[in-house]
């Protein structure tokens, strides 16, 4: 009569699974229990404190039918997609760069990653004086002898959020180029002999098989950049301002708005709810892809 193994496995490591238990709890208490407090206070009239006066999908439809959150949808969407690229694209082209072995590459690795270990708000502040076309880029070229010069993205509506998005870039690009330059180093120079030798150019050897072997570096790089874009809030507020206008506006800043500065904190609860909702909506196909196809491999 054979016994079961399911009981030992349970007891197994049993020191670590009791210490991890207070860690799981401040899990649930906080992270899924606020998210739920807040989802549920969405569907209430709440301003200044929390009520239970249910509305309903009135604070829903409020949403939806504001201009100012439609703005923000459309700048992160536009800000999100362009950072996504120019960050994966710069920073590996980078990556591969340093890691031809150049001359003074610890040098122009911290040169390139040291924008990374400045706060938003101070990167906000010195992109705003150098796009500033009083004193900025715009002045610089102008006293060259470009008098016709124009390069003025902040106080232009139509194109600010392109100006926000080059300060990010400049913040977050070197951090990309260390995660891509890791991986690259980890692949194993037999690989680049046998690509050699067989004759295969250097750009396919990129595309066809290193790029397919840092799969794990591009997901966690992935991962990174999308978190920093859906919580944009700071670099923004120091920027613009979320002008001129509401043009710059992002909707982290909608939710800091109306829960603190408007003190609405129903509609501040319905748009936090919806960033979740757009959070979800991405994670969870990638981790069904990501780990649910592995469990069926």
């Amino acid at each position: 009569m054979s016994t079961s193994p399911r009981p030992y496995r349970l007891l197994r490591n049993l020191n670590a699974k009791i210490a991890s238990v207070p860690m799981i709890l401040t899990a649930l208490v906080i992270f899924v229990g606020g998210t739920a407090w807040t989802v549920f206070y969405s569907f209430t009239d709440s301003k200044l404190l929390p009520r239970l006066r249910f509305v309903g999908l009135d604070q829903y439809e409020r949403l939806w039918s504001t201009g100012r959150w439609l703005t923000s949808i459309e700048n992160l969407l536009i800000y999100g997609v362009l950072t996504l690229i120019f960050s994966l694209v710069i920073g590996f082209l980078l990556a591969v760069l340093l890691d031809q072995k150049i001359r003074f590459e610890d040098t122009f690795r911290t040169i390139f990653l040291y924008p990374f270990a400045l706060s938003f708000i101070v990167t906000g502040l010195v992109w705003q004086w150098i796009l500033n076309p009083e004193f900025g880029v715009q002045n610089v070229v102008r006293s060259l002898g470009f008098t016709e010069f124009v390069f003025d993205p902040l106080y232009d509506p139509d194109i600010v959020i392109y100006g926000v998005l080059i300060a990010g870039l400049w913040q977050g690009t070197g951090l990309i180029m260390c995660l891509m330059l890791a991986g690259l180093r980890g692949i194993d120079e037999d690989i680049w002999k046998a690509a050699r030798i067989d004759g295969i150019p250097t750009w396919k050897t990129y595309i066809f098989i290193i790029i397919p072997m840092m799969r794990p570096v591009f997901v966690t790089t992935l991962v990174i950049i999308m978190s920093g874009i859906v919580k944009v809030y700071d670099l923004v507020v120091a920027q613009t301002g979320g002008g001129p206008g509401n043009a710059s506006e992002v909707p982290a800043k909608y939710v800091y708005d109306f829960m603190f500065a408007a003190q609405n904190l129903g509609q501040g609860f319905a748009a936090s709810t919806m960033m979740l909702l757009s959070v979800v909506i991405i994670v969870v196909p990638w981790a069904y892809l990501e780990f649910g196809g592995k469990r069926r491999g």
